[in-house]
């Protein structure tokens, strides 16, 4: 291995066996040195949740395509952080958590343990990229998305980031991709429905469902907007949620 090529992490929260994050290390293996550090399993829906009440535990896989490949028993955000305490022999120059198998685009960025771990990443001033294909199936078809992930990526690995910033990639799925927006996240919100079953001993569980809601579908300035018009969107998103408009106002309402 050269040492002197970059460090590239990924991860993602799908966990290792995923499609999505083979595809990903097969697109960029030639622009570095890849590590890839990923749950050992699912972990979509958990944000920026970390582990604070099991010790965690990593274990070594089988090379793939050049990678070094390691999971935990844990969440994509403590991935990157056992990544960067144990696993990497120096800090990466870029991380990548994906290719994730659903959307996170809209307000799903909030819940998607895609960008927790890339945010992490941003929040540690490591330039993060999070990549996501609008296809839930295990054998989604990442082929017309491959040649963004590697622009995206190596213009990234050349450029950088500012710290604290993270990229949301997301892509159409079954369509040929038209091309690239950069945009912001449109303003969404899901229905949050349950589906109601009752389990054989009689006694009533819930599974989560629902649908996104677009606020503005017409607003040409947002992610939901483009996808569905069949462009690849991208999303700079900042780790610091604070408003910073409302300092003042609410400053005066409460003093």
């Amino acid at each position: 291995m050269d040492n002197n090529r970059p460090l590239i992490l990924i991860s993602n929260d799908d966990g290792i066996a995923a499609p999505g994050i083979h595809r990903l290390v097969e697109c960029v293996a030639d622009l570095g040195r890849v590590f890839v550090v990923a749950p050992d399993g699912p972990r979509s829906g958990q944000s920026s949740a970390l582990t604070v009440d099991k010790p965690l535990r990593i274990t070594r896989h089988e090379d793939y395509r050049g990678a070094e490949m390691y999971s935990t028993n844990g969440t994509p955000v403590d991935c990157v952080k056992l990544a960067l305490h144990t696993v990497l022999p120096e800090r990466p120059a870029l991380m990548l958590s994906g290719i994730n198998h659903g959307s996170n685009a809209g307000n799903s960025v909030i819940y998607s343990g895609t960008m927790g771990a890339a945010f992490e990443a941003a929040m540690a001033g490591i330039p993060a990229i999070g990549f996501s294909l609008l296809h839930h199936s295990i054998k989604a078809d990442f082929t017309r998305c491959l040649p963004y992930v590697k622009q995206i990526s190596a213009k990234i690995l050349e450029h950088g980031l500012p710290i604290g910033v993270a990229l949301n990639v997301n892509f159409p799925a079954k369509v040929e991709i038209e091309g690239l927006k950069v945009v912001r996240a449109a303003e969404s919100y899901w229905t949050e429905e349950y589906a109601d079953y009752i389990d054989p001993q009689g006694r009533p569980f819930y599974l989560l469902t629902g649908r996104q809601i677009n606020r503005d579908p017409n607003d040409d300035t947002t992610d939901l907007y483009w996808l569905e018009r069949n462009y690849t969107t991208l999303v700079p998103c900042k780790s610091d949620q604070t408003d910073t408009s409302l300092i003042s106002s609410l400053s005066s309402l409460l003093s």
